[in-house]
């Protein structure tokens, strides 16, 4: 007799990755099918996760709940793998202006930034940085070692026989009111998390994904740096010598090709804040699955109650993914509610 799961989940990256060990936490009984690939967003990823972004300098999006939460989550996951992949480690922007450190100084004091804010800083903290007017120095952030996660939670995923290589046919799934069937694996519900491949199968095609090109450099230098760099770019330790600088945003040329227009754009912008020698080591390109509205879609099919959906995580995929997949599990498993700002809902009308 065919074993029926609970949830048959299509993706093993950032969002696909946290909804199974959510769904597993309450013994669940899932399957996870992923072909491996390695230019996913995913892998891609530098894993920087920032509360303050964008180019004022402002909180993110929900980050008194993301990102408590998000630390909480990547620390039970290092218990339970016995092994190390979150890099809480200071952003550090620095200032162009007196001004702005005047602003910062302001922002500090208050309720609202306090927690975030580390320290201000009015001078120099290295002598390669171009930072004369000083900087802000953030808590809460640091970078995940995205690809050593992900194999480390697929490696745990198959030993609890909960995981599949191999690339998913959307051909092959068979629809019916209360389960799906994949080839020869019967299921409740399927879960799509599978990036880009949600725009390109045939039940979530009517989404308006935003696809956006990002390239990230490594680059072998001889410097000290004990924050993350992070104006215009990111600049990175990852290892000895080793750093990686990035990113840039390209919505027009969707291929997993990197550019020498990128790898001008990123130095370039790295020369703005720093000064350095270094030599460039390799390049990639990977391709983020962005919405219109820059907000996660999550939620279940308008016509089919048994397909789901939890994509669209852009640019923040780590630090959403943990939040928002225990949110969609509380709404699949305890009748909670989704937030409207992510409910897939929102787009129904596009259907």
């Amino acid at each position: 007799m065919a074993v029926i799961y609970d949830y048959l989940i299509i993706g093993q990256g950032l969002a696909g990755s946290a909804l199974a060990y959510h769904l597993l936490e309450l013994n669940k009984k899932i399957l996870v099918i992923d072909e491996n690939r390695e230019n996913t967003s995913s892998k891609v990823a530098g894993g920087l996760y920032n509360p303050v972004t964008g180019r004022k300098m402002v909180k993110t999006w929900k980050a008194d709940s993301l990102f408590p939460f998000m630390q909480e989550f990547y620390k039970n996951i290092e218990k339970l793998l016995e092994t190390e992949f979150l890099h809480e480690t200071p952003i550090y922007r620095p200032f162009i202006s007196m001004e702005e450190q005047n602003e910062w100084m302001g922002k500090s004091a208050t309720p609202e930034y306090s927690r975030f804010i580390k320290k201000v800083h009015q001078g120099n903290l290295y002598d390669f940085s171009k930072d004369k007017f000083g900087g802000v120095e953030l808590n809460y952030s640091g970078y995940l070692s995205v690809s050593k996660y992900l194999e480390a939670y697929q490696a745990y995923l198959k030993e609890k026989d909960s995981f599949i290589e191999g690339r998913f046919v959307y051909d092959d799934l068979k629809v019916e009111t209360d389960e799906v069937s994949y080839k020869d694996i019967r299921s409740k519900k399927i879960i799509f998390c599978d990036g880009l491949g949600s725009q390109e199968g045939s039940y979530f095609s009517w989404l308006p994904f935003r696809p956006v090109k990002g390239e990230v450099i490594q680059i072998d230098a001889d410097i000290e740096l004990s924050h993350i760099l992070n104006r215009g770019v990111f600049v990175v330790k990852k290892g000895d010598h080793f750093y990686e600088v990035g990113s840039n945003y390209d919505n027009q040329n969707l291929n997993w090709e990197p550019t020498q227009k990128a790898r001008e754009e990123i130095l370039g912008k790295m020369a703005d804040i720093s000064d350095f020698s270094y030599e460039v080591t390799h390049q990639k390109a990977g391709i983020r699955p962005a919405t219109a509205d820059r907000r996660p879609i999550i939620g279940m099919h308008p016509e089919h109650e048994t397909i789901g959906i939890f994509n669209g995580l852009g640019t923040k995929g780590v630090s959403l993914a943990p939040f928002f997949a225990h949110q969609f599990v509380q709404y699949l498993e305890a009748d909670k509610e989704l937030m409207p700002e992510v409910n897939i809902s929102r787009y129904f009308s596009l259907y």
